[in-house]
């Protein structure tokens, strides 16, 4: 890692250089949310409003925050979420993160729209791997997808339920982005600002969600107030499909963009592995309950036979306690790590977990903690 890195000292610093690097539109469709966002800011805000309550006098001169994440240890409580499209942003940014989580011995998901493929990723790096499948129209395709993550020894499948159709996120349409990009004078004056961003752009072409190469191209307009993102998304998958799959993925499953205690009961029932408590970053239905808010009442619903993490507003180490102290079994990093890489790569996403990881554990040492299994309710207010 660069030492100059050592200047960003939080993932608000992280952010704060993506933002200066990018074009206005590429780092808008990274940062945004859907609508007014209110589900975006009150995902931040929920963490904002805990407080803690920090016991004294215990020997934290040595903390220990390893981690079961489904049956093999992690270096923290933590893996990285899914996150569509970073070579736009980053490039082979979706393989800097992979490389970041691999070296911190955490979990890392791909994207069905990353920028690199599903044999890419376990190719160059190696590591805990899981592969996050969007459902598509085109079923074929999508059960390719699944064989392929199954070939490529990936040890989990991660089902996102909560994209049924894209959401509205007017940050896009505003700055005339999609994906595949279409040239505007509005989009192209802003992506010519940034020519460090730009002209390795141009000498090396714009990249491919590669997991999607084949798939039926459809004409998609700002008009219909549909995001790009979700125009492949099969809007009549159901509970009988879900079964399905769990009936011929032999491995770990997990399904994601869960925030009603009765689904929780149902999955649980169903034999999923794990569930995450996730509303899309704020990306899908603007109004949402916060993931930490919807949080207890699905831990409480599953009664600890299944572990629940939880995705979405996670900016400090300190808020991995907190969600921890409300029942989750660890977290999803998602912003934190793209922010990361959108700002120096490789070596950005690294610093990210490093940040992510002293501020866990000067965290735990405040609250008087010296291991995960004492974190619970009473260190909250």
């Amino acid at each position: 890692m660069k030492s100059s890195l050592k200047q960003f000292y939080s993932i608000a610093d992280l952010r704060l250089r993506a933002k200066k690097r990018l074009p206005k539109a590429v780092f808008d469709f990274f940062d945004g949310g859907a609508e007014d966002e209110l589900t975006l800011k009150r995902n931040i805000a929920a963490f904002q409003e805990q407080r803690f309550v920090p016991k004294i006098l215990n020997d934290v001169s040595k903390i220990d925050h390893q981690a079961t994440i489904l049956g093999q240890m992690s270096s923290m409580p933590c893996a990285i979420a899914p996150t569509g499209a970073v070579g736009f942003g980053w490039h082979r940014g979706d393989i800097a993160i992979a490389k970041a989580a691999a070296a911190f011995q955490i979990p890392y998901c791909l994207s069905t729209t990353a920028t690199a493929s599903i044999e890419q990723i376990a190719k160059h790096a190696p590591g805990r791997l899981w592969f996050q499948a969007y459902i598509l129209k085109d079923q074929d395709h999508f059960h390719r997808l699944i064989q392929r993550a199954q070939d490529a020894q990936y040890e989990a499948l991660m089902i996102t339920v909560d994209l049924p159709v894209g959401g509205k996120r007017e940050r896009d349409f505003r700055n005339d982005f999609s994906i595949p990009f279409r040239y505007t004078a509005r989009n192209v004056f802003d992506f010519a600002s940034k020519p460090l961003w730009a002209l390795p752009m141009l000498i090396r072409g714009l990249p491919e969600l590669e997991n999607l190469i084949g798939l039926e191209k459809q004409k998609n307009s700002t008009a219909q107030l549909s995001s790009s993102v979700g125009k492949n998304y099969d809007p009549s998958f159901n509970w009988d499909r879900l079964a399905r799959i769990r009936d011929i993925w032999p491995r770990k499953l997990i399904v994601k963009g869960v925030l009603n205690p009765e689904d929780a009961i149902r999955l649980k029932q169903l034999g999923c592995d794990a569930i995450v408590v996730s509303n899309h970053g704020g990306r899908q239905l603007d109004g949402a309950i916060a993931t930490l808010d919807a949080l207890p009442a699905i831990v409480q619903a599953v009664q600890n036979e299944i572990p629940v993490y939880l995705d979405g507003g996670v900016r400090r180490g300190g808020d991995i306690v907190k969600a921890m102290a409300c029942g989750a079994k660890g977290v999803l990093l998602g912003r934190a790590t793209l922010f990361g890489a959108l700002a120096a790569g490789e070596d950005g996403a690294l610093r990210a977990l490093e940040i992510m990881q002293d501020e866990l554990k000067r965290t735990m040492q405040l609250c008087g903690v010296s291991t995960l299994q004492e974190i619970d309710h009473t260190l909250l207010a």
